[in-house]
């Protein structure tokens, strides 16, 4: 390969860098427009240069954990939950960006049909459980039971109870059989979901998280409260504790939960041979044939 030739690759290659950065500066365009300096609590926001800085440094962290589960059969199970708005998806986004999607999944399950409103309560968490080699990351998850549920009156008070009763033990059952489990509460103050609520309803395109369960949820902010505290005590054990990340800010919340996470696992870096790309077998015989013009998307931009 000429110089002339290196060099042009070299410059692709960091065009695509450049591309894989615009794609970050995408998913960050709402904090982007909500350009307040400092938080609520008079704290100066995390720099963004520091931010992303980071932001990559853990990402690729994360790759190693990945390239490590699928290496020694590990599985990884992490809860997320918390307040509506509070974060939870941004961080999940965040984690999975960069990640193979058949190694890291999410699971963000709907409201239960009636059949599965007749069968043990955990039956329809456990087919999306990982397997070796994957992880597993629960957008909501078993502890619906414990809040909405319990809050909006979707269980009895026996299920309510039943649920604490089963729930520490079908958590260490899952340990006992060697998932890494880890639990997650994105916490967010009064004011701050308040804001990020009439955020929602101000912009047309996040306007579709913006469900009347949501609102609901803001008026009973107090009653999550209490089963939220409730649910801390029945069911935070050695084997699976619940950790909180403080949400307010969204950037930190991120980092801190995504460094948290790596610190919980006890991964080794795979070593893995130097890739060299073979070459491109080439027969005379061969000739490309044109794509039909009208069947080329147009070139509007």
């Amino acid at each position: 390969m000429s110089d002339n030739e290196q060099e042009k690759l070299y410059r692709r290659i960091r065009d695509n860098l450049l591309d894989s950065i615009d794609e970050e500066l995408e998913n960050e365009i709402e904090d982007v427009l909500d350009d307040r300096q400092v938080n609520r609590d008079g704290a100066p926001k995390l720099d963004r240069k520091l931010y992303f800085r980071e932001l990559i440094r853990l990402q690729r962290e994360l790759i190693e954990l990945q390239e490590w589960v699928v290496e020694t059969k590990a599985k990884i199970a992490v809860l997320f939950e918390g307040r509506d708005a509070a974060g939870k998806g941004g961080a999940i986004k965040r984690i999975t960006q960069r990640l193979n999607p058949r190694v890291c999944r999410v699971v963000a399950l709907p409201a239960p049909t009636e059949r599965e409103q007749t069968q043990w309560y955990f039956q329809r968490y456990v087919p999306h459980l990982p397997a070796g080699g994957e992880i597993v990351l629960f957008d909501r998850s078993w502890y619906n039971r414990a809040g909405v549920e319990r809050v909006m009156g979707f269980c009895t008070d026996d299920q309510y109870e039943e649920f604490f009763r089963t729930v520490p033990e079908f958590e260490r059952m899952l340990v006992r059989s060697g998932i890494h489990l880890i639990k997650y509460w994105f916490s967010i103050s009064d004011e701050e979901q308040r804001f990020r609520f009439q955020c929602r309803i101000n912009d047309p395109l996040k306007q579709w998280k913006l469900s009347p369960m949501d609102l609901e949820s803001r008026r009973r902010w107090e009653e999550y409260t209490v089963a939220k505290e409730y649910m801390f005590e029945r069911t935070s054990i050695p084997e699976a504790p619940w950790w909180v990340v403080e949400g307010d800010e969204k950037k930190r919340a991120r980092l801190n939960c995504m460094h948290h996470l790596l610190e919980q696992i006890p991964y080794k870096k795979v070593e893995r041979e130097q890739v060299e790309l073979p070459p491109r077998i080439r027969n005379d015989d061969y000739e490309r044939q044109p794509i039909p013009e009208d069947s080329i998307v147009p070139k509007v931009y």
